[in-house]
């Protein structure tokens, strides 16, 4: 890289700056909400309306201080160029697909490194608000991939992709993405996950469709935990493991190829006729 190019915000610096600057200001929120529940009996951490009412603050304060620092528009920020939206459907079998050889890798680490009990409670209190399971929805495949894709893929992708080649501009971010939800035994998800969005972005160029991919992601995961005895109750799951395995890798390859493919057709120019 010439050392007198101009490099733009962020880079993989400012990223990791911008990343733990919202970790602290929504640890800032969330331990005090933690403490007042406790002592008060109250569920303001744990209830999806009022934790977004108090959190909307911190997040807009990291949006605005990430606009100020790129210093362009909010339409290059956040880009929304047309795509072809049949796109989420190989995007979908991917996901699914990921999901089960996920859940293999995912066995494996917690044989080496065992999740605390807390981990597991973490999970039992999604459901555990006044909302149930439409608040979860709510607050895990709404308002969590909303605020997430506005600062991975809209602030960071924008800065990394005109600072570094994509594939370097798709790692790292997957990197971040992952590392943010301080969350080991989730880490091959949210990695993966990193990456396909990542990609997205750089083939579509636009924000609702990373976000609509990650709301997809994350409805999934909702959907197993709440419906898992139903789910394994499916023939696919009745096979052998070796062969579901192989049947996801295939799922998820074919899927990689049209979602490529989709993306590919949606941005070639047209031919102008005479």
């Amino acid at each position: 890289m010439n050392s007198t190019q101009r490099l733009y915000y962020p880079t993989i610096l400012g990223a990791a700056h911008l990343v733990v600057l919202y970790i602290f200001i929504q640890t800032v929120v969330d331990f005090p909400l933690a403490i007042w529940d406790y002592y008060h009996g109250t569920e303001y951490l744990s209830n999806p309306i009022k934790k977004i009412a108090l959190s909307l603050g911190s997040i807009l304060f990291i949006l605005y201080f990430a606009y100020r620092k790129a210093e362009t528009k909010l339409s290059k920020l956040f880009p929304l160029r047309r795509f072809n939206v049949l796109i989420f459907i190989p995007i979908l079998t991917f996901l699914a697909a990921a999901h089960v050889f996920l859940g293999e890798i995912n066995q494996r680490i917690d044989q080496v490194f065992p999740p605390p009990p807390w981990f597991w409670e973490l999970f039992e209190r999604i459901f555990e608000n006044d909302f149930g399971f439409y608040g979860a929805v709510l607050k895990v495949a709404i308002v969590a991939p909303i605020v997430e894709e506005l600062i991975f893929r809209g602030v960071i992708m924008h800065g990394f992709m005109r600072n570094y080649p994509k594939i370097i501009a798709i790692f790292v971010s997957a990197l971040f993405f992952a590392l943010f939800h301080l969350n080991p035994w989730q880490f091959p998800a949210t990695f993966l996950l990193g990456l396909l969005l990542g990609w997205v972005m750089v083939i579509t160029r636009n924000i609702l469709a990373c976000m609509i991919g990650h709301s997809i992601n994350n409805l999934l995961v909702l959907l197993s935990i709440e419906y898992w005895d139903e789910i394994t109750r499916f023939s696919f799951f009745l096979l052998e493991k070796e062969v579901q395995l192989n049947i996801s890798y295939l799922v998820a390859g074919i899927s990689l190829v049209l979602i490529g493919l989709l993306a590919t057709f949606a941005t070639k120019p047209r031919q102008q006729t005479t």
